[in-house]
């Protein structure tokens, strides 16, 4: 009756900082602080916050189920992003997974949210920031149709690294509808739950 395991995308609650700078902590060189996630979460009208959440769900002794019971997942966070929408862009500010988590396609689930949360507010294109070493995101990156439209010079702070300016334009009806292809297909790929991408204010 009750999948072994799902996957859970919802808001960001204060909650979650925790877990959250576990894996910032763990994901970058630069994490943010206690502080920003905290601003980000209670103070911005600018700013979509998500988690994406590992539950699994352990079978229950029949006697609970004669009582209807049902069981109680184990919860984790796994993924969390971040996204700004500003003046009709979907600006992405943060995306990580966990590190024992990666390799399972939950980086691209927590990207195509964002990009799918973006549509939905009425973004005309979708920008983020990745260092120009990182060959990895900007393969998923250029997978969801992004492109590079600059290089900001010594854009990170901690070792002057540059970074390529990527963009999508979402305001295409090609790029929406290939874009809301991919997001059906990976809501059933990994048994997700969606409680973000459509969830407005």
């Amino acid at each position: 009756m009750f999948p072994n395991h799902s996957l859970l995308l919802r808001e960001m609650t204060v909650e979650d900082i925790p877990q959250v700078m576990n894996i910032d902590r763990q994901s970058f060189d630069v994490p943010w602080s206690e502080t920003s996630y905290r601003y980000e979460i209670r103070n911005t009208s600018y700013s979509y916050m998500v988690v994406l959440e590992y539950r699994r769900h352990r079978p229950i002794p029949r006697w609970q189920r004669w009582l209807n019971l049902t069981p109680v997942p184990e919860r984790r966070i796994v993924g969390y992003g971040g996204m700004w929408f500003i003046q009709g862009e979907a600006h992405i500010s943060t995306i990580a997974v966990h590190p024992r988590a990666r390799g399972r396609g939950w980086g691209e689930v927590l990207l195509a949210a964002m990009v799918q949360r973006g549509v939905s507010l009425g973004a005309t294109e979708v920008g983020l920031e990745v260092r120009v070493t990182n060959a990895t995101a900007q393969n998923l990156y250029r997978k969801w149709g992004f492109q590079i439209a600059d290089v900001k010079k010594g854009y990170y702070r901690n070792n002057g690294e540059d970074a390529y300016d990527m963009r999508l334009a979402v305001i295409r009806p090609a790029v929406q509808a290939l874009a809301e292809s991919r997001w059906n297909a990976l809501t059933v790929d990994h048994n997700l739950v969606d409680q973000y991408t459509h969830n407005q204010p």
